[in-house]
């Protein structure tokens, strides 16, 4: 369900927000795979544990960069894109860099847990606890329909 906020803007149903976490998966996988496509040819390793350590951060690094950098760019992965989700500051603007990287560094334990989820259901706006804490809003950015006289006015 799609609420208003008292800012003005709506917040995204759960169901499309699970939809945007399925597909932003997929999208992953091809990341990922080049990354760790570049750590075994940076680091010559032939065997999936040789450098396993560095290798999990190397790909915390990655997936860290790709979510800040586009939360950052526009407020929207390309799976965001895809869904009409956008990620803001509370009063609707584009959030600083620190916001981001507390933002990404919290996804990881309240998703991981399935918390973010459950506390999504008793917050007032549907809001995710890594948002909360972060100061920041996944509102919806569905294009708004055109009337006629939009359309015919140009």
């Amino acid at each position: 369900m799609e609420r208003i906020m008292p800012n003005g803007l709506i917040s995204p149903s759960r169901k499309r927000r699970l939809a945007c976490m399925l597909y932003e998966s997929m999208l992953l996988f091809g990341v990922l795979f080049i990354a760790g496509y570049m750590f075994d040819t940076l680091t010559q390793s032939k065997h999936a544990l040789y450098l396993r350590n560095e290798r999990q951060w190397w790909l915390f690094f990655v997936l860290g960069l790709y979510f800040v950098w586009f939360w950052r760019h526009g407020g929207q992965t390309l799976a965001m894109k895809t869904w009409h989700i956008r990620l803001v500051t509370e009063n609707g603007g584009r959030a600083a860099w620190w916001q981001l990287v507390i933002r990404y560094l919290l996804c990881w334990p309240f998703t991981l847990t399935g918390v973010g989820f459950i506390y999504s259901w008793f917050d007032k706006h549907g809001q995710f606890p890594q948002d909360r804490l972060s100061k920041t809003l996944l509102v919806s950015s569905k294009p708004t329909p055109r009337g006629a006289e939009d359309v015919l006015r140009g």
